[in-house]
């Protein structure tokens, strides 16, 4: 689950000189951020604790993670009574539902990917590796996007999200841009190049059909784009149709991050709709280079509100404050 937040300023047009249309960022609205089937868990009962914290006042609502098997079954036979329900449940509570589109799986085998089994049985997947230095290396799955027809089907689906959804989710993000895929083993024509142009594509797609709900696009990296002209490329169109930008860590002053998506958003923050960022569980137990030590809360809070304007945060439901009462 994520919570969110939100703060405001005014700016120049980034990269443009034009100016920008004003963009109020207020304060940071806190929001819980949580797979599908943690938000069941505890909404049933099971997770008691993280059902109290859907109620807590300070949390203005949750950011559920649905992979694209839980809104599709058979090709073009859509399933919404999740979504209905989680949605059913936050209205009557005065909270927002976020929903995070989710195409990629880390630590996963491809047979293992949460997609539907057609998207599989049509050589839709690809295998992934995540060398994070944070973290031991992993193999996972990512939905093949640039194939053609494979990304079809995923944009009928969020068309169709849309056709259900649209006016009533607060917003729809689709997740991280950072992948490797593993090529010695990929069966799917990969390339960098077509996987950032089905990016774009999806970017472009998902704003066209949620035309009453915010749709934001995160991203943190992208494959062999030392140069970023590709990122600045996804920020220009974000800035000009309006799209949200996000990201799935708050890493305050961390070089890596720092040198990438994090210098974009600081950039473009005013002439953005949206900006919302995630603290989850590898954030918690990262140090800060300041001090040598696990951030704060005031310190992500601090770094996401005021140098990359966000104004939603979602919050892995470990972090430490929300395990105290609201103050």
């Amino acid at each position: 689950m994520a919570l969110t937040a939100t703060v405001g300023a005014a700016a120049a047009d980034p990269a443009s000189g034009r100016a920008a249309a004003s963009v109020s960022h207020g304060k940071v609205t806190d929001n819980l951020y949580m797979s599908l089937g943690a938000f069941e868990d505890a909404t049933s009962g099971e997770d008691p604790k993280v059902k109290a914290m859907i109620d807590r006042t300070d949390i203005g609502g949750v950011q559920v993670v649905a992979p694209w098997k839980a809104l599709e079954g058979k090709k073009g036979e859509y399933k919404w009574s999740r979504l209905d329900n989680a949605l059913k449940y936050l209205q009557e509570r005065h909270k927002k539902l976020f929903v995070q589109v989710q195409d990629r799986f880390f630590d996963v085998a491809m047979k293992d990917a949460n997609v539907p089994q057609y998207v599989k049985d049509e050589g839709g997947v690809a295998p992934t590796v995540d060398e994070n230095p944070d973290n031991p290396t992993t193999h996972g799955a990512m939905v093949a996007q640039w194939n053609t027809q494979v990304r079809a089907d995923f944009q009928a689906m969020l068309k169709a999200m849309a056709q259900k959804f649209d006016g009533k989710l607060a917003g729809v993000n689709l997740p991280e841009t950072a992948v490797e895929v593993d090529t010695k083993n990929d069966r799917t024509k990969y390339t960098s190049k077509a996987y950032i142009d089905a990016e774009i594509d999806n970017m472009r797609h998902g704003k066209k059909v949620f035309a009453k709900t915010q749709f934001i696009q995160y991203i943190n990296f992208l494959p062999d784009d030392d140069d970023h002209k590709r990122m600045k490329e996804m920020f220009d169109l974000a800035r000009d149709k309006k799209i949200g930008i996000g990201g799935p860590d708050t890493l305050p002053d961390r070089k890596y991050q720092m040198e990438h998506s994090y210098k974009f958003l600081h950039e473009y923050k005013d002439a953005l709709p949206l900006v919302a960022m995630a603290v989850q569980e590898p954030d918690i137990n990262a140090k800060d280079p300041k001090t040598g030590k696990p951030y704060t809360r005031e310190r992500f809070t601090d770094f996401a509100h005021n140098y990359l304007g966000a104004r939603h945060m979602f919050w892995t439901t470990e972090a430490d404050w929300l395990q105290k009462p609201p103050a």
